[in-house]
């Protein structure tokens, strides 16, 4: 990272990134062509501090068509930012907190872990607990992104 007094590095405050955010841009490629999509998340962290990042979608789609043939992904995850105020043209930009990382999608088919990662992307966006059933998850494509390459940057104000 070329500025590394915006790196962030530990895991509070790769967190505190991934709890203020709410969007994530998963890119992929298809047939060499790049493809990206913006998708509704959950997260935690392994106890060895591996990244999963969990989504949900319909059974089928051009995603889903891509990452079955090719489950290599690049991921970024960023708030809204703030207008950094300034008389002098050379000093503008943004205030930002982003994430960004390298991973593999893994489709998980076991009914109950399909649960838990639903009920964890509920969790992360509308901050309600809700359990889900097998029968509910059925027609449901669960999926997560596991990365151990993944950095944080972050300018704030001074």
């Amino acid at each position: 990272m070329r500025r590394s007094d915006r790196e962030v590095k530990d895991r509070k405050g790769i967190e505190e990134i991934l709890l203020k955010c709410r969007t994530c841009h998963v890119a992929m490629v298809d047939d060499g062509s790049p493809y990206i999509v913006p998708l509704s998340y959950g997260y935690k962290f392994t106890e060895t501090g591996v990244l999963e990042l969990y989504f949900h979608s319909a059974l089928d789609g051009k995603k889903l068509d891509i990452l079955r043939k090719n489950n290599k992904v690049c991921f970024e995850i960023s708030d809204d930012g703030e207008p950094v105020s300034s008389e002098s043209p050379c000093n503008r930009g943004y205030y930002y907190s982003s994430i960004i990382g390298f991973g593999e999608v893994v489709f998980i088919t076991d009914p109950e872990e399909k649960c838990k990662s639903l009920s964890m992307i509920v969790m992360h966006h509308a901050k309600i607990s809700i359990e889900y059933n097998e029968s509910q998850v059925e027609n449901v494509c669960v999926y997560k992104i596991v990365s151990s390459d993944f950095s944080g940057k972050k300018k704030t104000k001074v």
